[in-house]
């Protein structure tokens, strides 16, 4: 016999998303870019923590409440979809009005970053280190032969920024969150066309345990 469809089915198993770990990822990141490099009293500050908060919670908020409501599940997943794009534009804003340039993602840092696909903040502060040690890179990233000669500031300039290094970083955290969100809406969306929603659940087991 077909086992009976539950009333709530089971729900809020956000830890174990990919949108919701690399939300978190990006959140940590910022709350900790936002503190070293942003104005702590500027309204920026606070707009890119909330943002980054907001894109985490409304993932749990959204799966947690998929056991009644499907529609704000879809609603919530967007919300925080929302909230990774501003917060997107707001690490974009950060290098352009700085001067400093936003790699492609087939740059060799980024390359680098996302081989070591970092979990925890402390992974992705090692990564910075690592880039740091690279003082002799080209304007593309790849590491290039120190000369014979150079002074200890000619090598330092060519050195990139923390700034620089985390703000890309953190684009590449939120392109990957971004990725997963939309697959995710789009399953939801799916899911919600054919299957319905609590109204239409709720009929089918009263139907089911009716017969």
């Amino acid at each position: 016999m077909a086992e009976m469809e539950k009333l709530i089915p089971l729900h809020g198993g956000y830890r174990k998303l990919k949108s919701f770990q690399v939300a978190q990822l990006a959140y940590d990141v910022t709350v900790r870019f936002c503190d070293r490099y942003v104005e702590k009293r500027s309204r920026t500050h606070d707009q890119m923590v909330q943002a980054a908060r907001s894109g985490v919670q409304n993932i749990a908020e959204g799966s947690q409440a998929s056991g009644t409501s499907k529609k704000m599940e879809l609603k919530l997943t967007n919300v925080a979809r929302a909230s990774l794009e501003e917060l997107r534009l707001d690490y974009e804003d950060f290098l352009r009005q700085r001067g400093l340039e936003m790699w492609p993602p087939e740059h060799p840092a980024l390359m680098r970053f996302k081989a070591r696909r970092c979990a925890t903040l402390k992974q992705m502060q090692d990564w910075v280190k690592d880039e740091k040690g690279r003082t002799n890179m080209d304007k593309h990233g790849r590491t290039q032969a120190a000369p014979a000669l150079v002074s200890v500031h000619e090598s330092q300039c060519r050195s990139v920024s923390s700034a620089q290094l985390v703000a890309n970083g953190a684009l590449s955290l939120l392109n990957l969150a971004c990725y997963f969100l939309d697959r995710q809406i789009a399953s939801l969306e799916k899911s919600f066309l054919e299957e319905g929603g609590f109204t239409e659940r709720l009929y089918r087991v009263r139907s089911a345990r009716r017969k």
